[in-house]
């Protein structure tokens, strides 16, 4: 089998290189403190889009830092008893997508909240004010600043509340919560269901936000990871600083906040995704204590996978 990343045995151990913060842990607690002293102030406004079984809405929280929130929530028509929901997030750039193809979900009885990632694609704010880079990409967004203004921090903690949000409607039963996505929906999950651990199950697709060194080292800080090489080569061109650079991404890298998660977890990887590296991924999967299966995807790389979202959509028919 040709190979662009370890061998599969090695993967199955492989660890990480990129540095943890000492204070990563208390970093996590006080960000989780400080969305929990937001106030929502949540907003449902019926949507154009409506078709006779659904009710659809676009749903408006206020996250950390005063940002309002934008994502798409469809629940059944009529039915008002506690019910399943389902979480998803979107890729890289993009946003919560069209309605039509979250019917599925409720069609079983389900309700849906898909996020739009501040700042990106969608309709969700991004405020910013931060000092340092900001001429590309959100994984160096507030780099230059207090680790508690990176973008991706506030990212990781809107899926959380979003998820609290959806859990705290009378029609939803909250110990029946999934989560699903692909890419940078992948992250999104595990930082999702790591963050609010009553997440029963949870199917991310070759996650993004992994292992940042690792990435860098196989000379994959292109494509989505291109915002690590822009800085390199803007503000540190000698890399005096790249150690420093390293750890401080090491805040808002998934493989240590993923011990959190207590949810059924099923994970699909491509061995060929020179996007998102099989490594960087394995360094997360490997962390995660609860119950998880790995779909493996020899031939594939970061990019439509046949069958993978039947298998997710029987996954979550055990909610």
């Amino acid at each position: 089998m040709p190979l662009i990343d370890m061998p599969l045995a090695e993967l199955k151990k492989y660890n990480g290189i990129n540095p943890c913060p000492a204070d990563f842990n208390e970093y996590w607690d006080k960000s989780k403190e400080e969305m929990e002293s937001t106030e929502s102030n949540v907003e449902l406004i019926p949507s154009d889009f409506q078709v006779p079984f659904a009710e659809c809405f676009d749903l408006y929280f206020t996250g950390v830092r005063g940002a309002r929130i934008h994502a798409k929530y469809l629940r059944p028509k009529g039915m008002n008893e506690p019910h399943p929901a389902v979480l998803q997030f979107h890729g890289y750039t993009s946003n919560s997508g069209d309605w039509n193809d979250k019917l599925n979900f409720v069609a079983m009885g389900y309700s849906v909240a898909a996020l739009d990632a501040r700042g990106q694609g969608g309709y969700s704010q991004d405020l910013g004010s931060v000092k340092g880079d900001t001429v590309h990409g959100h994984i160096m967004r507030g780099l230059d600043d207090k680790p508690e203004n990176m973008l991706f921090r506030h990212i990781f903690l809107d899926t959380a509340q979003l998820a609290k949000i959806v859990m705290a409607m009378p029609e939803i039963d909250e110990s029946r919560v999934g989560a699903m996505g692909f890419s940078q929906g992948g992250a999104l999950t595990l930082a999702c269901a790591a963050l609010e651990p009553r997440i029963k199950k949870l199917a991310p697709v070759y996650p993004f936000l992994c292992d940042y060194k690792r990435v860098w080292e196989m000379d994959l800080a292109k494509d989505a990871y291109n915002d690590i090489r822009d800085y390199f080569r803007l503000f540190d061109p000698l890399h005096e600083r790249e150690d420093e650079v390293f750890e401080k991404l090491g805040y808002i890298d998934l493989q240590y906040l993923v011990k959190h998660i207590k949810g059924e977890v099923l994970m699909g990887v491509g061995l060929m995704d020179n996007i998102c590296p099989p490594s960087t991924q394995f360094s997360a999967y490997n962390k995660i204590a609860s119950k998880k299966q790995m779909l493996i995807y020899p031939d594939y790389g970061h990019e439509n996978i046949p069958t993978i979202m039947d298998k997710i959509y029987q996954f979550m028919m055990g909610l």
